[in-house]
């Protein structure tokens, strides 16, 4: 079992690289979006804890999905999606923890306090 604080690493990584996926394009009304976060058993158990905690919340549930070669191309041959999912988006929780705003409290008040003792 891995360790409690790679464990949150892990996760505060996975709702980081969700923070930085943006939709690319539209066609035929299938978002193509770029840094999208890769499907996978242990991401979607990250995807979860963080709908647990408040920070993500699922748009829509079991929405079609795919990968693209590395050319970037549509496949030639085989089905275009491989799978179905939800989409989640950022919650203000989510971005107050990606943004890491209550270590910046944390230190504000602390350089504060230090001024009025040295004052």
């Amino acid at each position: 079992m891995m360790d409690d604080w790679l464990i949150e690493f892990r996760i505060r990584r996975t709702l980081r690289r969700l923070a930085r996926q943006r939709v690319a394009m539209v066609r035929g009304g299938i978002w193509i979006i770029e840094k999208a976060v890769m499907t996978s058993e242990v991401t979607a158990c990250d995807l979860k804890t963080c709908h647990l905690r408040g920070w993500v919340e699922p748009i829509e549930n079991a929405l079609p999905y795919g990968s693209l070669p590395p050319d970037g191309r549509l496949p030639a041959t085989g089905p275009v999606f491989d799978g179905v999912g939800p989409l989640y988006r950022l919650t203000e929780g989510g971005w107050a923890v990606v943004n890491r705003e209550q270590q910046w409290v944390l230190i504000s008040v602390a350089l504060a306090v230090l001024a009025l003792v040295l004052h």
